[in-house]
């Protein structure tokens, strides 16, 4: 009876499903593109299981200024679907590559009221349960110049000054060094040579012979 009972609780194990895990959804923070452009934005996902053959993408959009949103792409069953009738009619496109689990879409043809925030979700059966990221467009004439940019800018300053003062320090001390060592040896080689110019002036006094008496 025992034996029995341990078989059927290995053939439940092994014939139930997995637990889902948790999935992780990863956009960017905020783009910035001009009026005209194409911009592309990018979904990817974590998961600990391999991309399972019915993975899925959906994008959905709210307009700034708006709390209605609207599913603008969207990929299952290996098709993408994307919007053919809203304001991203033939607009809107899906580049992902799911199997290496990319959902991302081109926005083509940016326009002023394409401002807003556009969120991406991914489900990886059997681990369907995670948080949909967000990032948002912003649409200029002319893109202002990011705070990233003067940050950056600022921080090459001060490298490229602060490399100047190291190399001139040490060209000074190398300066220094070989102007001391210089007079060392114009001091040493003056010092020898007054030495031999008194060594040649002095002259032993001349020998007397005396006859014997």
């Amino acid at each position: 009876m025992l034996r029995v009972l341990a078989l059927a609780a290995v053939v439940l194990l092994g014939i139930a499903p997995e637990p889902s895990q948790a999935i992780s959804i990863y956009t960017g923070w905020e783009r910035h593109a001009l009026v005209g452009s194409d911009i592309r934005l990018s979904c990817s996902f974590f998961s600990w299981r391999f991309v399972s053959d019915d993975v899925s993408f959906t994008w959905i959009y709210r307009p700034d200024g708006s709390r209605e949103t609207v599913s603008i792409a969207h990929y299952a069953g290996g098709e993408a679907y994307t919007d053919n009738k809203g304001r991203f009619k033939d607009r809107v496109e899906f580049v992902g590559n799911p199997k290496r689990r990319d959902g991302s879409i081109l926005i083509k043809n940016l326009d002023f009221s394409d401002n807003g925030t556009f969120t991406c979700d991914a489900k990886n059966p059997p681990d369907i349960v995670g948080r949909p990221s967000s990032v948002r467009l912003l649409v200029f004439e002319n893109l202002p110049i990011q705070a990233g940019v003067i940050t950056g800018a600022i921080i090459g300053v001060v490298l490229g000054l602060l490399v100047l003062i190291v190399v001139i320090y040490y060209l000074m001390r190398f300066l220094v060094a070989r102007r001391v060592f210089s007079l060392s040896v114009s001091k040493h080689g003056k010092k020898k040579k007054e030495g031999s110019q008194q060594r040649q002036l002095w002259t032993p006094p001349p020998l007397t012979c005396y006859p014997l008496p």
